[in-house]
């Protein structure tokens, strides 16, 4: 199965837009983020019956009573009543039920917009590893466990074809930031879509407003489809499932791992980039010898899963350590395109802007961008996210020219990427009017600029920056933790 276009297609142009056939909150984020919008708030209320959704409001919760209505009698029944969380049942199940509830009440079709059913869709359960169908095993049984006595009651064959599709279908759902993931989703048409390592389309996820007092101003959440170039009719619509920035081994062995099938594109099969992605540093035409660049690159990968530790810790002073130790060792070795290196200059520029090292941060978001410029597609979401917050990061330190010119750069990808009517863009949008202002301020006088910058910030000291996350947004769809 697959799309293609049946006519020509701009860069930016929305192919089709798709609400979720269901959607659930991680069950690790159930009490910090909306059980309706997916939104995260600082203060949620709690459903009065189940005590396990949380929403931002009245609003809110009025919005995802239709998919909580049953929902809610099966969690309070299951168990988990005031603070203990642990008795519910995981999100592959919540979701699994919601679509079940779904498809007893409204059938596999929504609606003459979505191109397939449920029915259709591969659940891929022959190919599973020996592991993942123990795991799906006791999630059928939690689910028995769970599906309430009163509702229609289903084969465990068609039970198991559920959990098969969100297996390999189940959409990775972000933050209103877009850069967390929150959540997952299943939306039929996308699962149509193919895969590219070199995509002519990207897909994000609109949160839709369910905030207006009038509800005739509401919009759903929905997926949009959007071209990343030109599309010439009858070519094939894909988009990539997993994150360009791994080498091609890495990409292959994932898709083969999760989506059961071998990548033959042009950019797998001609391993493009990889000589980048894993390449030494050339100085004046000199290359650095192989074995001191495999001798680093095995050190780095050390080092990234010391990092990895010390951050999911919440240890961010030894997080800012380590990246300072190994890039002290990667900068004289190491391409500005090595993953590794990239990898350390974009948690260090994160880290570090949420300790307040400001100037330090913008320096290492500085090399990100420069290296992702080289290794990603000139619209990708990724990208104009990354050149988005080095940009901002940029304008914190007071460096207002770079800041201005990244802000712009970020703003013209995610035009194409989101749309101009995205809150993500339209925060964007405001910043880049922001930031040329101070611009032409600078320009004019720097002195009075900086002098009026410096009074600001002491009069409003600039707050702490959210928290760095662990689970951001990289591959389109989600595979469960083991």
């Amino acid at each position: 199965m697959g799309l293609r276009a049946t006519k020509e297609l701009l860069s930016g142009d929305v192919l089709f837009s798709e609400p979720p056939f269901a959607a659930v909150v991680f069950d690790s984020l159930a009490d910090k983020i909306c059980h309706s919008c997916f939104r995260r708030q600082d203060k949620l209320q709690r459903c009065g019956q189940c005590k396990f959704a949380q929403y931002c409001d009245k609003t809110c919760q009025s919005a995802g009573w239709k998919e909580h209505k049953l929902e809610c009698g099966a969690i309070k029944a299951f168990g988990a009543i005031g603070d203990n969380f642990s008795k519910a049942p995981n999100e592959n199940i919540r979701l699994a039920a919601r679509i079940m509830w779904r498809l007893d009440k409204e059938g596999g079709v929504m609606s003459d917009m979505q191109m397939t059913s449920l029915d259709d869709l591969e659940n891929h359960i022959s190919d599973m590893p020996e592991d993942d169908l123990k795991e799906l095993k006791v999630d059928i049984h939690n689910f028995l466990d769970y599906w309430p006595r009163n509702s229609k009651q289903h084969r465990v064959d068609d039970i198991s074809h559920i959990f098969g599709v969100i297996n390999c279908n189940g959409f990775t759902v972000s933050d209103q930031r877009g850069l967390n993931a929150v959540g997952v989703g299943l939306f039929p048409n996308l699962c149509l879509v193919n895969h590219d390592c070199w995509p002519n389309c990207t897909v994000i996820l609109n949160h839709g407003n369910q905030s207006a007092v009038n509800t005739v101003y509401h919009s759903q959440m929905r997926i949009e489809l959007r071209a990343l170039g030109k599309i010439e009719p009858g070519e094939e619509v894909t988009v990539s499932y997993v994150d360009f920035l791994n080498v091609t081994e890495d990409r292959q062995r994932q898709l083969k791992m999760h989506y059961f099938f071998d990548c033959t594109c042009e950019h797998c099969k001609g391993h493009i980039k990889d000589d980048l992605k894993m390449g030494g540093k050339e100085v004046d035409g000199v290359k650095v010898p192989e074995e001191q660049v495999k001798e680093v690159t095995e050190y780095s990968l050390q080092m990234l899963q010391k990092m990895d530790k010390a951050r999911l810790e919440g240890n961010y002073h030894e997080v800012i350590k380590i990246c300072r130790e190994c890039m002290e060792k990667q900068e004289p070795v190491l391409a500005d395109t090595h993953i590794y290196q990239l990898r350390m200059w974009s948690t260090a520029s994160e880290v570090s802007a949420y300790l307040q090292f400001i100037d330090e941060a913008a320096d290492y978001a500085r090399k990100m961008v420069d290296g992702y410029n080289k290794l990603y597609h000139p619209c990708n979401a990724h990208l104009g996210m990354a050149t988005m917050r080095a940009g901002v990061t940029h304008w914190q330190a007071g460096k207002i020219e770079v800041g201005h010119g990244m802000i712009c750069k970020a703003y013209a990808i995610l035009q194409r990427t989101h749309g101009p009517t995205h809150p993500i863009t339209k925060d964007l949008e405001a910043m880049r009017m922001q930031t040329e202002m101070e611009l032409r301020m600078f320009r004019e006088n720097e002195y009075i600029y900086k002098s009026m910058r410096e009074a600001a910030l002491k009069n409003q000291p600039m707050n702490m920056m959210n928290e760095p996350m662990a689970e951001s947004v990289k591959n389109l769809f989600r595979r469960q933790k083991k």
